[in-house]
Formats: C-alpha cells, sequence, structure tokens
C-alpha cells in the first residue's frame, strides 16, 4: 500500500470524493422529487437520468475503493480522541458499503419491475433478477430505505467535518479534502 505523504487526500482521492458528493447529493435529490409524480414523460426522463447517475457513482466508487485499497489515506490527526478516531473509520466504510448497496438495489429494482438500465441511452446493462412485481416492490422499498440511510451518514459525515474545521487546528480537517488550491479560511 503506497502511503499518503503529509495530511491531505491525493488529488484523485479529493477528485473523487467530490464528484461522488455531487453525483449522490444530486440522486438524492432527483429520486427524492420524481418518487411521487404521476407517470409522465417527466418522470421517466427523470427516472433515466436517476439510473444512469446511480450507475455512475457505482463505477466510481469501485474506483474510489480500488484507490483507496492502494493509497493509504493521511493519518488522522494524534490528539483526535480514541473513540472518534474509530467513529471516522466506521463511518467511513459504512459510506463505501452505502456507495455500493443503493445503487446495487436501485438496479435490481428496475431489472425487476421490467425496465432495463440502458446507460446514457446507449449501453444497456443486464437485468441480473427476474420481472417479479412482488420483488420489485420490497427492491424499491429496500433502495428507498438505503438510499435515506446513505443521506443520513453523509449528514454525520458532513456535521464531523464542520465540528472539526471549528475547532483551533493547525490543519483543519476540511482542508484535507479541499484541492490544494482552494482557501479554506482557517477557525475563527
Amino acid at each position: 500500500m503506497k502511503a499518503t505523504t503529509g495530511t491531505r487526500y491525493t488529488a484523485t482521492a479529493i477528485t473523487l470524493h467530490w464528484a461522488m458528493a455531487l453525483l449522490i447529493l444530486g440522486a438524492l435529490c432527483v429520486g427524492w422529487y420524481m418518487a411521487d409524480l404521476p407517470l409522465t414523460p417527466t418522470r421517466v426522463r427523470l427516472f433515466n437520468y436517476h439510473k444512469w447517475v446511480g450507475i455512475t457513482i457505482l463505477s466510481l466508487a469501485a474506483a474510489r475503493l480500488l484507490w483507496r485499497l492502494f493509497h493509504r489515506p493521511p493519518p488522522l490527526p494524534e490528539d483526535l480522541p480514541y473513540w472518534q478516531q474509530r467513529a471516522a473509520h466506521a463511518t467511513h466504510w459504512l459510506l463505501y458499503a452505502f456507495f455500493f448497496a443503493v445503487p446495487l438495489a436501485g438496479w435490481a429494482f428496475t431489472s425487476a419491475a421490467g425496465f432495463p438500465v440502458v446507460y446514457l441511452a446507449v449501453i444497456p446493462l443486464p437485468d441480473w433478477v427476474p420481472v417479479d412485481e412482488a420483488l420489485a416492490e420490497l427492491l424499491a422499498t429496500l433502495h428507498a430505505m438505503l438510499a435515506y440511510s446513505l443521506a443520513a451518514v453523509v449528514l454525520l459525515h458532513i456535521a464531523a467535518a464542520i465540528k472539526h474545521a471549528s475547532e483551533d487546528r493547525p490543519e483543519s480537517y476540511m482542508r484535507r479534502m479541499f484541492p490544494s488550491r482552494a482557501q479554506v479560511p482557517p477557525p475563527s
């Protein structure tokens, strides 16, 4: 495993983090909005966009996990209490689990519902569960529960980052995950 130098994440890790953050936020917002829309061309279009973003998240999650397996993240500050270190590690691995579980459950749901995923309206992806209305309902519920759980863990992650960024530390936690040219103001 390649060690990360200094207290910052690599440019690749930072890029994957923020790309996924934006895509997950977009997928959650679109998913929440479209769920109660009547069946119209707009809803069908939003479902397709949602599926494309989900497949993109799944692909980026695989790339991110591979990167993480071969590039050790910067160490947490030594003065961070042990329980917070454990909580940070657990939260990160829980996020990784959701990065895979949410899109896979969505893909399974759409397969069971009989609506194939055609990525970017060009690349047909295989259905990996049979068409089954009862299974589709179960998987729709599972997908929604996983998505709400992901949203809750993301909010916890953001809250922890803000809490630590507001502390008077020489190297803010937030700066670890911002591009090096970004100027994150020091805590006041």
